[in-house]
């Protein structure tokens, strides 16, 4: 199979990530692949064999987006793809006017909880979508075709499971990118009011709202305390030297990072949030979003006992290869025999 995949921009998060480990799976797989985005560090990354387009595929320009549909229409017709992946919206709309143009299946990825408005409307018109977590499902009701299917993302194996931490200072980690939804605020305004001070906050991530947390940081006297890192590649190392992650998301389909915790056995303090129940039998452990008050309650009690959301279940969390299986013989391989059947 040749098939496209396209999302906003390679730079950091999820949808990124995950993009990452499908396309090298699929071209082991024996399949070609080429990726569609408006660039990023991450584009380093992608397995050689992996063809990556760069084109303005992020901008919210009708224009753009049609120039873009174009230029990628003409390339699936020249070079013969099968179909177009779009992860996100923006993208969607780019692959389904591409596919109009080519007659090509259409396939797109829901991994947020999307504003329910107009700018959904490509997502109806797929000719299959995927959805992240039954709570991405569930709130998109009626703006998915109906023939939509729950595969969560899956993830590599870590190389080593946490074996716990011998340093005397307990070290927080956080991983994400630095937006308003991923709720670091709630955890920094927190912070103050604990009463012990052995432990620091290691802040792995880029994002637009690092300035404005960090200047947080600094008025709240925590700049010793709590400790930017910019964007880093190994966070698996990050995860095995930390005592305990934690997830603060406001808003979530289904945080990588998260699960990436959970397969590799840290402690982790988690916001309660739909798809976050979905992974564990103890949703009563888990800390209201957004609270900063139970953020601090939480955050102590760890430093006191070590008490921490319980209950994850890592056999929830697919394998990159079980998810590529499912992917190809769920989606892929029906829509291209149903298309070759009407031509």
């Amino acid at each position: 199979m040749k098939i496209i995949h396209i999302l906003p921009g390679l730079i950091e998060g999820g949808v990124e990530r995950h993009v990452l480990m499908l396309s090298d799976q699929l071209v082991k797989n024996g399949h070609r692949v080429m990726v569609i985005s408006s660039g990023g560090k991450l584009v380093d990354e992608l397995n050689p064999k992996v063809d990556h387009w760069l084109l303005p595929v992020h901008r919210k320009d009708p224009v753009t987006a049609s120039v873009c549909a174009l230029k990628i229409s003409r390339k699936m017709r020249s070079e013969k793809w099968d179909l177009v992946h779009a992860h996100s919206r923006v993208p969607a709309w780019i692959a389904w006017w591409a596919s109009r143009l080519t007659k090509k299946p259409f396939v797109v990825t829901a991994n947020s909880l999307y504003s329910l408005n107009a700018g959904l409307f490509p997502f109806r018109k797929a000719d299959i979508a995927i959805c992240g977590s039954q709570s991405i499902q569930d709130h998109l009701e009626g703006y998915l075709p109906g023939n939509s299917k729950l595969i969560y993302n899956g993830l590599l194996p870590p190389d080593l499971k946490w074996a716990g931490v011998k340093e005397d200072k307990v070290r927080f980690l956080f991983i994400g990118r630095l937006t308003k939804l991923k709720g670091l605020r709630t955890v920094i305004e927190a912070l103050p009011g604990i009463k012990s001070q052995n432990w620091v906050l290691d802040v792995a991530g880029i994002g637009p709202q690092r300035e404005p947390l960090e200047k947080l940081v600094y008025e709240s006297g925590l700049s010793e305390k709590v400790l930017f890192h910019g964007f880093v590649e190994d966070t698996d190392l990050y995860m095995r030297k930390c005592s305990c992650f934690l997830f603060p998301s406001l808003s979530e389909g289904m945080g990588l990072t998260l699960m990436r915790a959970i397969q590799t056995g840290v402690p982790v303090i988690a916001s309660d949030l739909p798809p976050v129940r979905e992974l564990t039998d103890r949703p009563d452990t888990l800390v209201s979003a957004g609270n900063v008050e139970k953020w601090r309650v939480a955050l102590e009690d760890f430093l006191r006992n070590g008490k921490v959301s319980e209950g994850f279940k890592e056999e929830r969390i697919p394998s990159v290869t079980g998810m590529v299986e499912r992917v190809e013989s769920e989606i892929y391989l029906p829509l291209l025999r149903k298309n070759q059947q009407k031509i």
